[in-house]
């Protein structure tokens, strides 16, 4: 019994460690949070006007007869598709503005060939 009694000595110092460690996280895991309040917050009325134009489109087409073929291909032909048209093309991802950028496989093939010193 008493080894028993000495084992727990021993540890007494480690168990404050424990529960110093367990406060400080607690601690630091509900403050995160709010530090993301101070992060960029976007206005309310910021891209308002695109979604209004948007909304214009789908009553128009809402309320007159299901568009040809001919019409919906004109459409899809002005920007990305025929509902969002050009609306901000400069910030989507397609065939013109990736060509220079590098595949998963490419990135990884890269990255074994830097490893194994074969580059």
């Amino acid at each position: 019994m008493k080894i028993f009694s000495v084992v727990l000595s021993m540890l007494r110092p480690v168990r404050f460690l424990v529960v110093a460690f367990t406060c400080a996280l607690l601690f630091l895991s509900s403050t995160v949070p709010a530090f993301a309040i101070t992060s960029y917050q976007s206005e309310p009325t910021e891209a308002t006007d695109q979604l209004l134009e948007t909304q214009k489109a789908t009553d128009e087409v809402a309320r007159s007869a299901p568009p040809g073929l001919k019409e919906v291909q004109k459409k899809s032909n002005e920007g990305l598709n025929e509902v969002q048209g050009a609306a901000d093309i400069d910030k989507q991802k397609r065939p013109a503005n990736s060509q220079d950028s590098t595949s998963v496989e490419g990135e990884i093939q890269n990255f074994l060939e830097k490893v194994t010193g074969n580059k």
